[in-house]
């Protein structure tokens, strides 16, 4: 082997010696139901709030949506959707638990779940996370677009009690994300609320040709804003994931000047 190639493959074995160990990455699972699902292309502008969510934080978290469209707590345990996280769960991953709206649905026998059996299996949550050393996250259902008289209504009283008296008997952070969404849709106004949820006129996109008047799920907007007050809470609870919270980059976290748009969003 003639010097210089020596030298290189000296060089080469020196850089594989003090090669830096890979970052350490946290998981966050979302289990729930549509309102954070992913969805299919076939179904935009509709939007889960889980989607948005990891534009939120920094390289350092995982976020894996496990969520899924129509799925109560009995359901997602009856389909054998909550084991395979449990087995995958490392120290210190998150599960952010956040289901109610097809718990509470006492006109889909398929999907309901009284209040004591939702209270059970959100303790079977907990526990199980726990036993694998990860950080459960209780979430109170999202709320639903509903008006009376100008007025925001609650529309999960039963099963974000619930929700909230688990997290309150085991410890467990809890995120109000029924009381913090239903003042948000109120701050919006009965008309202008209708830009978070999937509101469609006939004609506006090709995938509901017919329109949509869905009070229940999110527009892009919408999905934004629920998980605005996610993180959020997570800052105001000094939850050590606010920790990762993705950084701007320098050139648009410049403060606003007047005359044309100068905050080039590319590096």
């Amino acid at each position: 082997m003639s010097y210089m190639k020596s030298i290189g493959f000296l060089l080469v074995l020196g850089l594989l010696a003090f090669r830096l160990p890979p970052i350490h990455k946290t998981t966050v699972y979302l289990i729930g139901d549509s309102t954070i699902a992913q969805k299919i292309p076939q179904t935009f502008p509709e939007t889960g709030w889980g989607m948005p969510l990891p534009t939120f934080f920094d390289s350092t978290i995982v976020v894996a949506n496990h969520a899924k469209n129509g799925r109560s707590t009995r359901t997602f345990l009856a389909e054998n959707r909550w084991q395979p996280i449990v087995e995958a769960l490392q120290p210190g991953d998150y599960v952010f638990i956040q289901f109610g709206h097809n718990d509470e649905a006492e006109n889909y026998p398929d999907r309901y779940t009284p209040p004591a059996d939702y209270r059970k299996n959100l303790l079977k949550f907990v526990a199980e996370t726990r036993r694998k050393e990860a950080y459960p996250v209780l979430i109170t259902p999202v709320t639903r677009r509903k008006f009376m008289q100008g007025k925001q209504q609650e529309t999960h009283v039963a099963y974000s009690a619930v929700t909230a008296e688990v997290a309150k008997a085991q410890k467990v952070p809890l995120i109000g994300l029924d009381k913090m969404s239903r003042d948000m849709v109120q701050q919006f106004g009965e008309e202008n609320s209708k830009l978070l949820f999937l509101q469609l006129a006939p004609g506006d996109h090709p995938n509901y040709p017919y329109g949509r008047q869905d009070n229940t799920h999110f527009s892009e907007l919408g999905a934004r804003k629920m998980a605005q007050l996610v993180v959020s809470e997570l800052k105001t609870q000094r939850i050590p994931l606010a920790d990762h919270l993705a950084r701007p980059l320098p050139k648009n976290a410049v403060p606003p000047t007047k005359g044309p748009d100068t905050q080039p969003t590319t590096p």
